[in-house]
Order: structure tokens, then sequence, then C-alpha cells
């Protein structure tokens, strides 16, 4: 949640609200709001354009209600206010095809490019030209627009082709975008509907980031070279984004009540019309089908203008199905570790030491070792070991370390609520749910995160010692940290709940200890107390591996300028890697252990591998409407994504298993009684003409895979295609254990990746 910094506090303080705010409206039927979806090609023919049109059957049943939001580009439709039996009515109204409840979604949150190799590559990417001409579009919490991230110097006229505006509201005027940041737009009417209105003493009704994440954001897919960055000396370097010559258009759709999908669907309208050519969300919702998840409608309209949507995984793992942004239109992007760390050893009294990460700066603790206290013992509520607001007794922990447990609320604000007793410091414990994964915080007192089996033997010795001592060493930056990357614990995992036979997410990058641009307005801890004030700080979260690969998306796109979306996808994914330098496979945070398909899709990016990725799995619109006949999806349902009737062929045999995905999720289904999965797929040569071989892998020998034609020779440009069979033996099914392998297509100097999952439903 958040980029990992939303606290419990605020979503209960929200509730709350929200339940206040119902029991205010209890005389009367309550209202909410609703999307509309309408078949525009539904409009009776007295009706002269489709807005008189809406107005009037919104009139039909509601004399009061008004239209928050018209559509025409992310969907045909409107946004309004209804009682729940008012959207019924509409909703068996010839023309409207669904009544959707308004979403809440949530925001899931410098030597990234050298990790990448982007530092060694500048010869191989296009020339200035072409790369300032793609345009990334955020939506997130806004911009901090005097950022040097966002420093346009050296770059050419705004593009011609751009039809955005810079819009003005409180504290920023048209004047705060420049040609770096060429566009810059707010949505609060959706939020201001639920919650009213936005209270401007504390936040900008205007497209100024007064959180800091959509600063991040923007900045890590396509931010400027900014040297000498860093969070008080931590990771300090040169920052750019991904893409430090593409242009920056943002869309504040976040608010601290939350990113309402009425808002998101408008502000994809208007990056549709405004002609961007990514769209970057780090943001995500429950798990709905396609027809009812307003990210996937408007990505779904975005697709069909050829423009890529790059979504966050979401933060909710290491549990499987947890996925959000599943849509085979979306790339989905979950998040690995970087080799860089912030060290911050704790040492015990009795001569221990244990790894721990921070990014405190500030009063430094003394030299000699000071009392150390566990948090469970100096409260006396019954979760006194979380350091929840209110419960540590003073008296037991001035002057000491205290131990604390994570869970519940925000990390930073467990420092804050140990520093408010009158502790000097903190050390903070992982418990089972976290593992052996940390992530630095710029915490307000000396700090220290801890894994699991650290803190385990660190309770172990408060338990036992009399009078337990500690001490906290601060170590700065270390680079070279191996293995790297591991698949973050926090990055959600497959499989997929909404559709198990496309695999996601499709690929990882990295998402732990990120450091980009953030706004004045907000401490780097996020907390109302924190009145530090920094240019860049370092987060966490599948919201800052999104963005990665955005801006890698914009580089791809700019040297590839006809390449369809799922064409790019297709190279990232496809040239992505599993296995280390020393040949051992990815790790798994969460585990220790190798990670899956299900935790890193087709592996960790390559930009510079795919530039040149020889072959490309390409999807058309035609192709997607195909996937959803094979969904069995109904004529409205479809109508409602592809904002047009479509008539699914009733002579044709639609599978999902033939969408031309760059992967293979093969799901054997008892129901059907078949022992055999067969996918087909077709490859695009996007490279010289030459002859590709196949090879597969797979870590079971209970399915047999094969690949028809084994062999494909490709002239320049040229389509083939080829079957894969999977084979299940009788026994198969019994196991009921996930099996994993990789189909590989190599010409001697490409090579061609995709992962396989294999199921048993």
């Amino acid at each position: 949640m958040g980029s990992l910094r939303r606290s419990l506090p605020q979503i209960l303080s929200l509730l709350l609200f929200l339940g206040l705010h119902g029991v205010a409206q209890a005389a009367e039927p309550e209202r909410t709001t609703y999307i509309v979806h309408v078949a525009k090609s539904e409009m009776p023919q007295s009706f002269e354009h489709h807005a008189v049109w809406y107005e009037s059957s919104l009139k039909s049943v509601s004399d009061s209600a008004e239209m928050i939001y018209t559509y025409d580009s992310a969907i045909h439709g409107y946004a309004t206010r209804l009682t729940a039996e008012e959207a019924r009515l509409l909703e068996s109204q010839t023309g409207i095809l669904a009544v959707l409840p308004e979403m809440r979604y949530e925001l899931h949150t410098t030597r990234t490019p050298q990790f990448l190799g982007l530092d060694k590559s500048a010869d191989i990417f296009p020339d200035s030209s072409s790369a300032s001409d793609v345009i990334v579009g955020v939506l997130d919490t806004g911009v901090w627009p005097e950022s040097k991230s966002f420093d346009d110097t050296g770059l050419g006229p705004v593009p011609s082709n751009w039809k955005g505006e810079c819009e003005t509201g409180t504290n920023f005027s048209a004047s705060n975008c420049n040609r770096k940041l060429i566009g810059a737009r707010f949505f609060a009417k959706g939020c201001e509907a639920m919650l009213g209105p936005i209270n401007e003493t504390e936040e900008s009704r205007s497209p100024r980031d007064d959180d800091g994440h959509g600063t991040h954001t923007a900045s890590t897919a396509a931010g400027s070279v900014v040297s000498g960055a860093s969070l008080f000396g931590y990771a300090s370097g040169t920052a750019r984004g991904m893409a430090t010559r593409a242009r920056v258009a943002v869309y504040k759709v976040c608010w601290k009540g939350g990113c309402f999908s009425s808002d998101i669907l408008a502000a994809i309208e208007r990056a549709i019309d405004d002609n961007v050519n990514v769209l970057s969300l780090s943001l995500g919702g429950g798990m709905a089908d396609y027809y009812r998840d307003s990210v996937a409608i408007g990505a779904f309209s975005a697709m069909e203008k050829g423009i890529l949507v790059s979504c966050s995984a979401g933060n909710a793992g290491p549990s499987p199905y947890s996925l959000s942004n599943v849509a085979p239109w979306i790339t989905t992007v979950g998040a690995g570790t970087l080799d860089r760390d912030f060290p911050a050893n704790v040492v015990l009294g009795n001569g221990l030491n244990f790894s721990g990460v921070s990014l405190y700066r500030g009063n430094a603790l003394p030299d000699s070792a000071l009392p150390f206290v566990y948090a469970g013992n100096a409260s006396n509520a019954t979760n006194g070991n979380l350091c929840l607001t209110g419960t540590l007794s003073p008296e037991k922990v001035a002057g000491k370390i205290v131990l604390c447990d994570r869970g519940l609320t925000a990390r930073v604000q467990k420092g804050s609520v140990v520093k408010s007793a009158g502790a000097l410091g903190m050390v903070l414990s992982n418990t089972a749910a976290n593992g052996e994964e940390l992530v630095a915080d710029a915490h307000l007192l000396p700090a220290s995160a801890v894994g699991e089996k650290a803190g385990d033997a660190i309770k172990k010795y408060l338990f036992s010692e009399g009078k337990p001592t500690v001490r906290i060493l601060f170590e700065g930056t270390k680079v070279g940290i191996q293995p790297s990357p591991v698949v973050a614990a926090f990055s959600s995992r497959g499989p997929n709940s909404i559709t198990p036979q496309i695999l996601k997410p499709d690929l990882i990058a990295p998402g732990v200890n990120i450091l980009a641009g953030w706004s004045k307005a907000v401490g780097p801890t996020g907390l109302p107390v924190d009145n530090r004030r920094v240019d860049f700080n370092i987060i966490s979260g599948t919201s800052m591996s999104c963005p990665h690969v955005s801006g890698l998306a914009a580089l791809i796109k700019s040297a590839h300028p006809e390449w369809s979306p799922a064409a790019v996808r297709s190279a990232l994914m496809t040239t992505a890697y599993t296995v280390y330098k020393t040949g051992a496979k990815l790790q798994d945070s969460a585990t220790g252990k190798p990670s899956t398909p299900f935790d890193h899709g087709a592996g960790h990016v390559d930009p510079v591998a795919a530039l040149n990725p020889g072959l490309v799995y390409d999807l058309t619109v035609d192709d997607y409407l195909g996937f959803l006949c094979a969904l069995n999806y109904s004529a409205a349902e479809i109508n409602t994504l592809a904002k047009r009737k479509y008539q699914c062929d009733s002579g044709k045999q639609y599978s999902v298993n033939d969408l031309n995905y760059p992967s293979f999720a093969v799901l054997f289904e008892p129901v059907s009684g078949s022992s055999v999965v067969k996918h087909t797929r077709t490859l695009t040569n996007v490279g010289p003409a030459g002859t590709y071989k196949a090879s597969v892998t797979s870590d079971t020998a209970s399915v047999k895979i094969s690949v028809e034609p084994q062999t494909l020779f490709f002239k320049e440009n040229e389509k083939k295609s080829f079957t894969v069979t999977f084979s299940s033996s009788s026994g198969a099914a019994q196991q009921r254990v996930s099996a994993f392998g990789q189909l590989e297509w190599s010409d001697g100097k490409h090579v061609v990746g995709s992962p396989i999952s294999i199921n048993w439903d």
C-alpha cells in the first residue's frame, strides 16, 4: 500500500469518515458515485448528440443527479451520483451497458541506470531527437515541478503532436511546465463527490504533489540527469530517469482520500486525447473481471490508440494470487532489489552482531552501549510489541533503545512513536510476514531494521539477559551486494486469479530502496511530524518498479516508433533474464530459494537486450477481442471494454491458449478430461533474416513438452507460427504442484525466451 508507506490509521480514519458520512445521510437513500457505460451506437435518433442522450437517461431516473464527468475516449458514458435503486433502474434502460460503483484504488508505494547497464550504452540508444519525441504520462499524486529532475536544459521544442496543457490551481501555474514537464492536469471531482471538497490548507487542488509519490514515479520514468543527488548523503551520485530525454505529462488522480476510478478514467481519457505514448500507473485496486475494472477498461482504450500501459503488480506478496492489474493488454510489473544496501548493524551487549538497514541521518547515538528493551515489555497494551501510537510507557523506554515488531502501522510511524515516548533509538524486527527482506527508511530517530531470524535471536537475548544493552552502527552506502536482483518479498505473486491461462506478473524491475525526486511539501517519511525537506528520497514498492518499465518502454518506442504496445512489451519480456552471471537462478527474498515465473514473470528487465530482441510476439486489437470471446464475455461486457459492438463468430472455436502472449500459463482442467493442452503462437521477425531453433527446459518429468515446428526460418519482417503441446502423465494431476519451464528460440545471436507455468485446476 502506498509505496509501502500508507498506514492503517489513515485507512481507518477514511473508513470512519465514510461511516459518519453515511450516518449523516441516513434520512434519505444514500447516494454514491457510479460510472455509467453506454452503448453509444444505440443512441435514439431523436437525440442530436450523445451528451443530450446521457442527460436525458439520467434525468429519467433522478431529478437531482448531475454528471460529474462525461467520457468519450477512455469509455463511452459518464459518472454521476445515484441511489442503489436509481442505479438499478438506469442499468435496465436500453443502451446502458453497465452501471458500476465507484472504486477506490491505492498507490503501490540512482544506481538503477548503472545496474541496468544504461550508463555504458548511450551509443546504442536512439539519437536525441527521436528520444525526445516520446511522451510518458504518469497517473499519480501530481508533481513537484521545481525538482531538478524536470529541468529542460538541452531539450528542443515540445513535440508538435502534443495536445495537452498545464492546468492551474493551488500553488500551480502554467509557468510551472516547461519543455521537460510538458503537461500537468488534476482530477478531483470523483474524490470530492465521495469525500467532500479538497481541503486546500492540507493539499493542493492542482497538479502540485504534496505527497512525494508522484514526483518519485515521474522522475524514475523520465527524470533529467541530476548530478550530486542523494538522500542525506545515502546513495550519492547521479540521479536519472530511465528515458532522460522523454517528455513528462502528469495527471494527478490520487488524493489523501485515495485514487477514485471516475478520476482515473477521466485522466486516461485526457491522456489519450493529449497524445501520450506511454501511461504509467503505480496504483491498483481489488481483483475484478476486466469489464468491471476501470483501470483495465481505460487501458484497453489506450492500447487501441497505440499507448503502452504499464502498471504495478501490487505489494501484497509473497502470498499467491495477490496480483493487481492482470489484464493482458496491461504490462504488469513486479519488484526486485538493486545491488546496493544501507547497512546499520545491531551489536548486542554479549558481542553478537546482526545486519540491518537504515537511512537515518541525524544526531549520533553515544559510542557506549545503551539500555535495550522489548516494546512488548514496555507497554500495557496486548499488542504493545507493535509500537502503536500511545502504547509505550515513557518511564520504561526513556533513554533506551526499543525493539519493535513490524505490522499494522508504517515502519516510520513506529519510529515516531518510540521517539515521542522518550526513547533514543529503535530496532525494528521483521516477523514471519516479511521474512528476511530489509527495506530501508529515513527514520526520525536512530533506527535499524533487521530480518526475522535476527529479530528472534535479539529477542532471545532480551528475554534472557538481566541488563541488556545494544549499539547501532551506521555504515552508509554499500554497492556490489550479491546476489542481486532478488524478488522483493512484498512484490505481488501469481497465479493470475482472473485468467489463470495468462501468466502474470510480466516481469520485474528495480523496486527496493529507489532514489528519485521528491516533493518539498512533505518530509522523507511522509509523516506530519517530519519537518525535514529533501530533493530526493529513497522508497520501495512495485510503485517504483512500474515507472522503470514505463521509462524503458519509452526508450524502446523511441528506437522503434512503429512497434505496437504488445511488441514493446514482448521485447522487454523475451530478453529478461532469470539467472545470475554465475548461472544460478534468481532468488526470492521471501524464501531464500529460487524464484518462479509466478514471482518474476519472464524475469528481470534487461533494457539493452530489449532494443534488439530478434523476434516479437505481437498482438492487435482484434486478438484481444478474440480473447474476450474465449472468456465467453457477453456482447454488453465486450462493448464496455471495446466501446463498440463486436460479434463473436459462433462458428469459430476461440481459445484463451491462443492469445499471442510472450509467456505460457498451462492449465490442465479435469472438467475437460484432457491430458493434452495446446498453445499456438506467432512470431514476427524484427531483426535480420535468420534461422531460429526451439529449445525447452522444464522442472517436471510428468509433463511432456513438444514444439512444432522446431525450426523457423525468417525473412525480414516475416511472421511464422508454431504450436506447443503439453502432455500430462496420468498421475501428474494428483501431485497438485505447480511446475515451471522455459521455451527459447535462438538464431545463435538472439535468445527469445518465454516462461512456462503448469498447473492442474
